[in-house]
């Protein structure tokens, strides 16, 4: 089970693809259509990275460059430009975990912020002086702790495409290292 190309994933390739720059990395990069779009419309290297094996083989077949990783675990420092990231954020309940890579791709934990908050806390590490983020939230995740967790980590950020659903408004924020 992969995750398919979504709302979320339209409008988070729509952001990358505007402000990308640079090497650039998508995390949980699913089936690898972001990325793929990001490479082909910007003519930029992007590397893939999914904790879903099977992810990152249909990612490869589209001819991203994809690995098998937990978040950003595996990247060196300063290693990339530009880092997006489309998390897991419906929030689940512990009794309603269902153990399988689909549940992997969709759950964020009680909070739905069960990933973004490890993202936020190590994704200034990889990301190369003057580079940028791009995180996709959900509503359902809370807009402003996300938002908080993005200060708290010393970064400044603007929303940059936002749409809403009935049930959820996604917005992509672009988050940049606040100058000293």
């Amino acid at each position: 089970a992969v995750y398919r190309p979504a709302e979320d994933s339209g409008l988070l390739a729509d952001a990358a693809v505007d402000a990308a720059c640079g090497r650039v990395l998508e995390v949980g990069t699913g089936s690898g259509w972001v990325a793929e779009r990001v490479a082909a419309e910007r003519g930029l290297r992007v590397v893939g990275s999914d904790l879903n094996p099977h992810a990152a083989r249909e990612a490869a077949g589209r001819g991203v460059e994809a690995v098998v990783a937990d978040l950003l675990g595996p990247f060196r420092e300063d290693a990339f430009d530009t880092v997006c990231f489309n998390p897991p954020y419906l929030p689940t309940k512990p009794d309603n975990e269902w153990d399988d890579w689909m549940e992997h791709a969709l759950s964020g934990g009680e909070s739905g912020r069960a990933l973004i908050e490890p993202f936020l806390a190590d994704v200034d590490r990889v990301l190369a002086p003057g580079g940028r983020g791009l995180l996709l939230v959900s509503s359902l995740a809370g807009y402003d702790e996300v938002v908080a967790l993005i200060e708290d980590a010393g970064f400044v950020h603007e929303a940059v495409v936002e749409e809403s659903f009935p049930f959820e408004t996604l917005t992509v924020l672009r988050f940049d290292r606040a100058s000293a």
